[in-house]
């Protein structure tokens, strides 16, 4: 396993992360056979381990804090705060009152004294990002959490924050967690470019497309539509419907590029996000132990320039087969108020 420098921080982290959304309720129930998992990455290499507050409501933070009793000092390990975590107002976001709240919750669960990488899961419009960058700071000083970074922000956030960071002397996000595969290349136009240029890690997740990659949905095949992925988010599946059809196409010409250099389709995908200069780590998600050991099984695969030439003619550079959960759709598109002037100043004269 090959370790690379997280972003400026002097902390070493391995080029696989283990990923931890899929431990609880929301995936595999089974306490057990997750710390199986855990052991089992941490045993051959792996040293970053990410979870968040909200996976299966704060169960996969419990099981990973219970599993990593006695091997804490080995991991680097990062979790998230951001999305509701039951009813009411105030329990969502990016305020200081919400994070304050979640980060001791957080260290609570996962049975740890700090957190070494804390992120913001997503931006939050209602919420000054100064106020955010604060807190955040306050918490590094405080010794809670030794380094803090974004997940699913737009380039233009990421920009605006290192730029509230210098003006006002606080500590800036180190790190950005966007999705990244072989089907969504859009992060490619902005977001590794600026990490790059600001000396950010990137922790990339769904390097199988939601499941698209893993070689169970291929064209022509009837696809059960009630379990597994499918069942979440039928409508990235469905064969019927036609903004699919790309997806089906790219994936059959992926399945035999990977069969003509010998590997499966999941290692093709995984191996060729690990390519990119400005990704850190390749945030795996397995549910089984043997997705893991999949996953795991040809982390020394190396794709030629040739076998990239081959994908950008498939999928070209920042091109997105479909719409992925981002934030970099959210405002200007879903926020009538941002992109619509009101109704008596929208003519050009009066």
């Amino acid at each position: 396993m090959r370790y690379r420098a997280l972003g400026g921080t002097g902390i070493e982290v391995s080029s696989y992360c283990l990923g931890t959304m899929m431990f609880g309720y929301i995936g595999n129930p089974d306490h057990e056979d997750c710390a199986r998992i855990l052991h089992s990455a941490l045993d051959q290499g792996i040293n970053f381990v990410d979870t968040a507050d909200m996976y299966s409501k704060g169960e996969s933070e419990e099981i990973v804090g219970e599993a990593l009793q006695g091997r804490r000092d080995e991991v680097v390990l990062a979790t998230k705060v951001h999305f509701p975590m039951g009813e009411g107002r105030n329990r969502s976001g990016n305020s200081r009152r919400w994070i304050v709240h979640e980060a001791e919750q957080s260290l609570r669960r996962l049975r740890t004294d700090w957190i070494d990488l804390y992120q913001i899961h997503r931006p939050d419009p209602d919420t000054d990002i100064e106020e955010t960058l604060a807190t955040l700071t306050d918490l590094v000083r405080a010794g809670k959490i030794r380094a803090f970074g974004c997940s699913g922000f737009p380039a233009e956030d990421i920009v605006d924050a290192h730029r509230v960071s210098e003006q006002r002397g606080l500590y800036r996000f180190r790190t950005e967690q966007p999705p990244y595969s072989l089907l969504a290349r859009g992060t490619e136009r902005s977001v590794l470019p600026v990490c790059q240029r600001w000396g950010m890690g990137t922790l990339t997740w769904s390097p199988l497309a939601f499941g698209f990659l893993t070689g169970k949905y291929r064209k022509g095949r009837e696809i059960d539509l009630t379990t597994g992925r499918p069942s979440i988010a039928a409508e990235r599946f469905d064969p019927a419907d036609p903004a699919n059809a790309a997806k089906f196409e790219a994936v059959e010409q992926f399945a035999l590029l990977a069969e003509e250099i010998g590997c499966t389709l999941p290692e093709l995908a995984v191996a060729f996000v690990a390519a990119h200069p400005a990704v850190t780590s390749v945030i795996l998600g397995p549910r089984t132990l043997d997705q893991l050991k999949a996953s795991l099984a040809r982390a020394e695969l190396v794709l030629e320039d040739a076998v990239l030439d081959r994908i950008d003619e498939i999928v070209p550079p920042g091109t997105d087969l479909y719409r992925v959960d981002s934030a970099w759709n959210a405002r200007g598109m879903t926020r009538h108020a941002l992109r619509r002037r009101p109704v008596l100043e929208r003519a050009a004269a009066e």
